[in-house]
């Protein structure tokens, strides 16, 4: 079974996650941080990656702690849950529109933490949310989870709509990638032998 859980608690946060790789992307979310919900359920629905969070976090100074770490959090579960890496896909792709954002992903299940971040945001803020965090969450969930990302927006005019690509982006390359290929079940996806 691949599934992760990992609790993470600082002096700014207190978060929960559970993952479960061979899910049907039903989510369970609860940040306190009502935009970030709706991009993790995102998240969840579009990987099939079934998936619980819970975080408590110093949301009187801002949402930045709460979104990072649940991006580490969920990086850590999603590491967790991933094993030795036998039998992935590892590498896939998603050129993702949504009215007139259009937003491409790749994606390497390597073990190898590297994020490249190419999304310009017409607004600072999708209604109270901050849309710095977007990247935020992502370099978190990169480097913790293993993961080389590039997220690379192509065009759009709405901040609302280039989230959201980004995350179903994300979402349909992730659980591509996470897929376990028949043809090589029980082998690691690497010539060195080793993810």
């Amino acid at each position: 079974m691949r599934k992760g859980a990992v609790s993470r608690k600082t002096s700014e946060t207190k978060i929960d996650v559970a993952v479960d790789l061979d899910g049907s992307g039903k989510s369970d979310v609860r940040t306190g941080v009502g935009f970030f919900d709706h991009m993790l359920e995102q998240l969840a629905r579009h990987s099939l990656i079934d998936l619980t969070v819970r975080a408590e976090g110093d949301r009187h100074i801002d949402d930045h702690h709460t979104v990072e770490d649940v991006g580490i959090a969920l990086g850590q579960a999603l590491r967790q849950a991933l094993g030795d890496k036998r039998g992935l896909t590892r590498y896939a792709d998603c050129l993702l529109p949504m009215d007139e954002a259009l937003t491409r992903v790749a994606i390497d299940v390597s073990g190898r933490p590297f994020l490249v971040f190419r999304v310009e945001f017409p607004t600072q803020k999708i209604a109270t949310f901050d849309v710095e965090l977007v990247r935020e969450f992502f370099q978190a969930f990169a480097v913790n989870g293993g993961l080389t990302l590039h997220i690379e927006n192509v065009y759009g005019a709405n901040s609302h709509h280039i989230a959201e690509t980004c995350f179903k982006g994300v979402a349909r390359a992730l659980g591509a990638a996470l897929a376990i290929d028949p043809r090589q079940a029980a082998r690691i996806p690497s010539t060195k032998g080793a993810l």
